[in-house]
Parts: structure tokens; sequence; C-alpha cells
């Protein structure tokens, strides 16, 4: 009935599988999902039909790699019709196979990863990047764990007098928002509905979630996933958290967005990456026993800071990502550091010494997950590889401190990334060239858009 080796015994995947199925008997398609450069899930549904087609996986086109924010084929960057559209195969990656958000009875779903011509890991993947970045540090006996922090907005289907979004009004009172107050219950409260669907849907997933914080503005929440030492899973589930509130919240009649700056007047959504490393007993590499910062974590934070500038193209991947860097908007601006202190780029919390840690709070909530915690990898083993040390730590508010600030537009943050051999050592030298031209490409379609702002500010003064 089932596929097995040639010892007769099921492969790890259909041993996964069974179980799923036996879990989930009214289960009838499989959302087969790859994720592509931008962090969006692309792929297909299929009816169950077989346990062998799904082991054997399915067929894309290399060219969802090359893909920009609307989903169009970058040409330039050599994937697409010079090629003649190549298919490659995508199989099933372990541990990913869950219930879908969208109808977890009848629909599960499972992240591919796809294969080059001869059946190798394919080197310009965004997951691949980041496998391998783990990897390298676990050979050399680094071991980190991590947890992601996700921001994001609910916002009203229905767009205001003017046409722009627009926070939804409270399902318990009726009232719309205009103003939000961080850390609020109530706000929990009104929306307690969304987020306990949210809450039930991830823990059928397996997704473990720690918590939700309404944040600063109106309707904008953040969502936290408990630490792992398992990378890629970490990333796994931020994709899958993702998919799952958009899903949620269009059952409440809402939509949610993770849009960087969806408001000009709002803090923006960010995506803050916890960051530690253990030793083969479990033991914090990062404290010096007594609580304290231990010289691998200065190393590392000297690494990190060392490639920050560099390092934004990914942690900021679209235009909309670069208005979120404002002064009072909740968002570090320069590559800097410190002890509890959220006006950092890279803060290290109050803790104990089990849990003493970095948080790297400069990515957008837009960004691709897998890329965010490459870059952060990269530049710990990069401070770690050569000893670097790191500039005195911030006191007081670290927006107006002097310091390396970040490329705060998208052109010259393409062009520090592209100029970086220090990140292509790490992340690879084809896969940055092929970010390099598809970010710029999306950069070079927004600037040839007339915008209703130029028109009146210019159509008629000139």
């Amino acid at each position: 009935m089932s596929p097995t080796t040639k010892d007769g015994v099921r492969s790890p995947f259909m041993q996964e599988a069974i179980r799923f199925f036996e879990q989930h008997p009214e289960l009838q398609y499989m959302d087969m999902l790859l994720p592509d450069l931008n962090g969006i899930l692309r792929g297909k549904r299929i009816p169950i039909g077989s346990l062998e087609k799904l082991e054997k996986g399915c067929y894309f086109p290399v060219s969802v790699f090359a893909l920009d924010i609307n989903g169009n084929t970058v040409e330039d960057a050599g994937l697409g019709q010079d090629l003649g559209e190549p298919d490659h195969r995508c199989i099933p990656i372990p541990g990913t196979l869950i219930p879908a958000a969208s109808d977890p009875e009848r629909v599960g779903q499972m992240l591919l990863t796809m294969l080059d011509d001869d059946e190798t890991a394919l080197n310009i993947e965004p997951r691949n990047i980041l496998k391998w970045q783990w990897e390298s540090l676990l050979s050399c006996g680094i071991r980190p764990v991590i947890a992601v922090e996700l921001e994001f907005y609910l916002i009203d289907r229905e767009r205001d007098e003017n046409g722009r979004i627009q926070p939804p009004c409270s399902p318990v009172t009726q009232r719309r928002d205009v103003g939000a107050q961080v850390y609020s219950v109530d706000n929990l409260n009104d929306f307690d509905d969304f987020l306990q669907e949210v809450n039930a849907v991830a823990e059928l997933q397996g997704l473990p979630l720690e918590g939700a914080v309404a944040e600063a503005a109106p309707g904008q929440f953040e969502i936290n996933l408990l630490h792992t030492s398992d990378v890629l899973a970490a990333c796994d589930q931020a994709l899958s958290l993702k998919r799952l509130i958009h899903g949620v919240a269009e059952r409440h009649g809402m939509e949610a967005t993770f849009m960087a700056k969806p408001y000009p007047d709002e803090a923006g959504s960010g995506m803050h990456i916890h960051i530690s490393i253990v030793d083969e007993a479990g033991n914090n590499l990062f404290s010096d026993g007594d609580g304290g910062d231990s010289p691998l974590l200065l190393n590392a934070v000297a690494g990190m800071i060392d490639l920050l500038p560099s390092s934004i193209a990914l942690l900021a991947p679209n235009v909309n990502s670069y208005r979120r860097f404002q002064p009072g908007m909740y968002v570090p601006l320069h590559a800097s550091w410190g002890h509890n202190n959220r006006t950092v780029a890279l803060r290290i919390p109050r803790s104990e010494t089990q849990d003493h840690r970095i948080e790297h709070r400069v990515a957008g909530a837009d960004a691709n997950p897998y890329l965010v915690v490459s870059a952060i990898l990269a530049g710990l083993q990069h401070g770690l590889d050569h000893q670097l040390q790191p500039p005195p730590p911030v006191v007081g508010n670290g927006l107006i401190v002097e310091g390396d600030s970040f490329p705060f537009r998208m052109s010259d943050a393409l062009t520090a990334f592209e100029e970086c051999d220090v990140l292509k050592r790490y992340l690879g030298e084809e896969f940055c060239q092929l970010y390099y031209v598809c970010k710029n490409d999306e950069l070079l379609q927004f600037e040839r858009h007339v915008t209703e702002l130029e028109l009146n500010w210019i159509l008629k003064t000139t």
C-alpha cells in the first residue's frame, strides 16, 4: 500500500505521513508549499491520492526563486525564459507536515525543498542558505538557540472615505480605535475571539506560541514563538504562523498585514530575533556564569554590528521597509548595542544565566525569516572567526547617539549588500547576486511609477 525502501522499511517521510493520516482521517487535500525569495509560500493543492505521490514530491520551475514581490519573474536573473523555464523536482521536508489553518480537518500542508539538476540541494534556495550557515556553526561546536517575534496589523476590510486602510472596529465595543495603549489587556480582550482562534489553530499545528501583546498602534499586535535550538524549524514556524494569522483574520472579517510600514504616522512592524548559543550540555555560552556578558557574546555582537549596514537589504527587503526607519517609531537607526535598552539594534535583555541572549531588533516583519536569521548567523560567525570586539554599549537613547547609521534608502542598502565580500563568503556569491538582481529590479519598477503625491506637488507648479 505504501512505498518502502529496498529493505522493506518505510522511509522516514512515509512513517510521518502515515501517522499524520491516521490522526486526520478526514484529510482530502494537501497544500505543497515552497517558500520563495521573499518568504512567500508558493505552491499547489493536490488531492491526497496516494502516499507515493507525496513522497516523490512535485515540480516547480526554478524561476520561483527569481520572483519579485508581485509574483512576476525577474528575467534579468537568468532563471526564466533564458533557460526555457525548466522544472526542478521538489521533495517534502520531514517534520513540516501539519494541518492547514484554512481547513484543518480536510486540508494538510507541508513545506518543500527544491533539488538541482543533479538532485542535490539548490544553492539559491533561502532555506538552504540558512541550513548551510547553521551547519557551519554546528561543525564548530556552536549551537544557536533562537526565538522569533512577529508584529502585525489587523485592518478593516473597508477603506476609509479617502480609500485608505484603517484599523478594524472592536468586535466588543464596535468602536474604531484611533489610538492604542501598548501592552493594553483591554485591547487584547477586544480581539479575544481572534486571538483565541490563533492559539487554537497554532496548537493544532504544533506551533509553540508564547503569548500575544497589544502594540503601540491601533490594531497592532505581537505574537511570539518559543525559543528552539532547531533554527530551520523556528523559521518554518514563523512562515506557518504568518499564514495562520492571515487565514484567521479573514474568518473574523478582517485582514492581517505584516507590511513593515502600513501607516505613515504609526509604528512599523518588526521581526525581532532572540539568539544565544549553547554547548553540547546545553550551557549558555553567552553568559559568563554570573549573568554577565561572556567573551563569545561580545565577539558575536561585534560581528553582527560589523555586518549590519551591509545586511539591511536582507532585513528590509521592500521599498516600504525603509519607511519604518524613522526617529521616535520604536526602531533602531544605528548599528549599536546595549543592555536593557530598546533604542539599540542589538539589545541584551534583562535575564538569568540560562537565557542570557541578544535580541536583534532591526528586521521588518515583511522580511524572509530564513534570510534574516542567515544574516544574523553570518554576523555571529564573522565575529567569532575574527575575535572582533564591539564598541562601548549605548547608555541612554540609542536613536540620537553617534555611530554607523543604516542605509535608509533601498538603493543604498542594495549597493552596500552587493559590495560586501564577507556576506558573499557566508551566504554564497551566486545567491547574493540573484538577490541583488531581483531586488534591484523591484526598485526600478517602483521608481518608474508616478505617484499621486508627485502629481499633487508638481503637476500644476511647474
